[in-house]
């Protein structure tokens, strides 16, 4: 049986995070040229249920109650957009009833015109929004969103959720060079953020390897200048940069193996990380990788001169 709970991982957001894997390979209303999981396979915006709540509340619970670490988060952040799990707000107040650690959303923002939608993301603590344009044809090209969605409804509705939502809102920017990464379309992110209620506005550039092998990050100047932009629209206390790695700080419970394959599916590893998390179980990182390679349940990609290791996508999920 596949685990839909990972970690907990670093995240340069929310620190030790619980993972909850609670879309399967990869469901998704984008396709983004930048996403680290690679293409979506399936792209799709109806809402259903992908696994049944009591499956992961009691790997949920099963976790937390084995772990000896600290857990900073729970955080719903799977192999696609989790809001299309029409069960996305029973899984909250499921995870609420056994826990206080507070629970995050990691969300492409893409269904937030939705009333459903905002409802269910009201039950998190904390919200992260993915804003990387506002112009209709950067959008198409850095997000390459479903053919039914429109950008206007998607602002319109993250703007509504801001002022409805009484959490922790942070949004995310990825600059991609020569794509989304003009003075103009930074700018009007800036605009269009400063009339939100967020906390923390991050911008991001790829750091592991994206679905497109030319995408590349955009150049320092870049972002330095979305940086000042941003801090004087925002305010500076409220601008970070990601740019960096999270750390090797990566945690499982149960069988190893099941545990470091279900952290590559959604967050690909340094192969040096992999080799650390690995050693902490005894094993011999090269030969359980070389092992894992041939059983092709994984893949190794190089991005600027780093290798990575992510899981394989095409597995069967059950």
């Amino acid at each position: 049986m596949v685990r839909l709970v990972f970690g907990p991982v670093p995240s340069r957001r929310l620190g030790q995070s619980l993972g909850i894997n609670n879309i399967p390979p990869k469901h998704c209303t984008y396709s983004c040229i930048y996403c680290q999981i690679g293409r979506t396979t399936h792209l799709e915006i109806n809402r259903r249920e992908f696994y049944p709540v009591e499956r992961i509340i009691s790997q949920v619970e099963e976790t937390i109650n084995r772990l000896s670490v600290k857990i900073d988060f729970i955080t719903v952040v799977p192999d696609g957009e989790p809001t299309l799990d029409v069960n996305l707000g029973h899984l909250a107040e499921e995870i609420k009833n056994i826990t206080t650690i507070p629970l995050a959303v990691i969300s492409n923002s893409s269904l937030l015109w939705r009333e459903d939608v905002r409802e269910d993301l009201l039950l998190f603590d904390l919200v992260s929004l993915k804003i990387d344009a506002i112009d209709q044809g950067i959008w198409k090209l850095v997000n390459r969103p479903h053919p039914k969605l429109v950008l206007e409804r998607i602002l319109d509705g993250i703007s509504v959720f801001s002022h409805d939502y009484k959490g922790k809102i942070i949004t995310e920017t990825m600059l991609v060079k020569n794509i989304n990464d003009s003075r103009e379309n930074i700018i009007g992110i800036a605009s269009f953020l400063s009339n939100l209620r967020i906390d923390k506005a991050y911008i991001a550039v790829p750091t592991r390897p994206p679905a497109e092998k030319w995408v590349k990050p955009a150049d320092e100047d870049k972002v330095l200048f979305a940086h000042e932009i941003f801090s004087e629209r925002i305010g500076r206390d409220k601008v970070e940069l990601l740019t960096h790695y999270e750390g090797a700080l990566f945690h499982g419970v149960g069988d190893p193996i099941d545990s470091f394959l279900s952290i590559i599916s959604v967050h690909p590893m340094r192969i040096d990380y992999a080799y650390k998390f690995l050693e902490k179980f005894g094993l011999d990182p090269e030969e359980t990788l070389k092992g894992l390679l041939k059983e092709k349940k994984i893949v190794v990609k190089d991005y600027k001169g780093i290798k990575f290791v992510l899981r394989r996508i095409g597995r069967e999920y059950s």
